[in-house]
């Protein structure tokens, strides 16, 4: 098959983590860049090496684009996948999609009516020992759900928003803790536990000059008559790695920094030690590797060749940017709130 020629909207640091794994397919190609900014565009022509634009409509006229890569701010995804939908090109886009699932709904009839894949990057499902752990649990290994916690306890320096327009902000990152370090994690938790009924939590700005907060709090619902908890963090010196904890009526798995650190189950031997090492985004956001986001870049680049939808649709992405808007109303209201 001919190669998927991709454009990237954005031009931060997580970029060059694309163009890593983009330069490692043999299916795919890098056609151009963009940013909003005519500036930032003509100060990293030279560092990218490929074409950059800082207007939409020219960026979007190239026709070799076939896949538009969204990186830039989180508030701005929206319009990103806007314009690209509306010039016919598919997108996978960063997490979240949009910061409120009001406008994430508006987008997923835009790429319906526009008839364009929409994918979303929520590359630690890929991550061997998730999926492992995602197994035993769809098998019923672990019997009846009990309970699943969910735990982002990291720090991040007051440089890390004061150096940023967007961090932290709640036009343009939607929040802070929950809804920038804590989805991918919220959506791991969500995709082994099932849906969330109703949640109750807290959140406060205790230490970070931004509007989101930087440590908080949830007690949640599961549909399945499982409870469970949240936190997450940017204040929490010096940060240590994100948990998840599944315990079920024959079972429970622990996981830390997407290893498996416990795993004990009836009738099975402890299998404890974790089969891949992983890095952490605890205490700082460019220790991940790129190992996950190429599983997804080449998951999207298949999608469209085979017309098939991706691993993360727009609906499946919906579901963890439903529970932190529910977390922040909730905070809000200090009520339980159902979703």
């Amino acid at each position: 098959m001919s190669q998927i020629g991709i454009g990237i909207v954005g031009t931060g640091s997580i970029v060059r983590t694309y163009l890593k794994c983009i330069s490692e397919m043999a299916t795919a190609k890098v056609v151009a860049l963009c940013t909003t900014s005519p500036d930032r565009a003509r100060e990293v022509e030279a560092e990218f090496g490929y074409p950059i634009f800082s207007d939409y409509q020219e960026f979007l006229a190239e026709s070799d684009i076939d896949l538009v890569c969204v990186c830039n701010e989180s508030g701005k995804h929206g319009e990103a996948i806007e314009a690209a939908a509306m010039a016919g090109k598919h997108i996978l886009s960063e997490k979240p999609l949009e910061v409120t699932t009001e406008k994430i709904d508006a987008l997923i009839t835009l790429c319906k009516e526009r008839q364009v894949y929409l994918g979303c990057v929520l590359q630690n499902r890929c991550a061997a020992d998730y999926k492992r752990a995602e197994e035993a649990i769809r098998s019923g290994k672990l019997g009846k759900l009990l309970m699943g916690n969910a735990s982002i306890d990291w720090y991040r320096s007051e440089d890390y928003y004061a150096k940023s327009e967007w961090r932290g902000t709640l036009a343009l990152d939607g929040g802070a803790a929950f809804i920038n370090q804590g989805i991918h994690t919220i959506d791991l938790l969500m995709n082994l536990m099932g849906p969330v009924v109703s949640v109750y939590a807290h959140v406060q700005t205790r230490v970070h000059k931004i509007e989101g907060e930087d440590v908080g709090a949830a007690l949640v619902n599961y549909s399945n008559g499982a409870i469970g908890t949240l936190t997450a963090g940017t204040a929490l010196y010096p940060g240590y790695p994100e948990r998840l904890e599944v315990y079920g009526e024959k079972g429970s798995i622990i996981m830390e920094g997407g290893q498996i650190i416990a795993w004990n189950i009836e009738g099975e031997d402890p299998k404890g030690v974790s089969s891949e090492t992983l890095g952490s985004g605890a205490s700082d956001p460019t220790a991940i590797g790129h190992e996950n986001h190429k599983t997804v870049l080449e998951d999207m680049v298949e999608a469209i060749q085979m017309k098939r939808p991706p691993m993360v649709d727009g609906e499946e992405a919906r579901k963890s940017v439903a529970l932190i808007n529910a977390i922040y109303e909730s905070s809000k209201r200090r009520s339980l709130i159902h979703l």
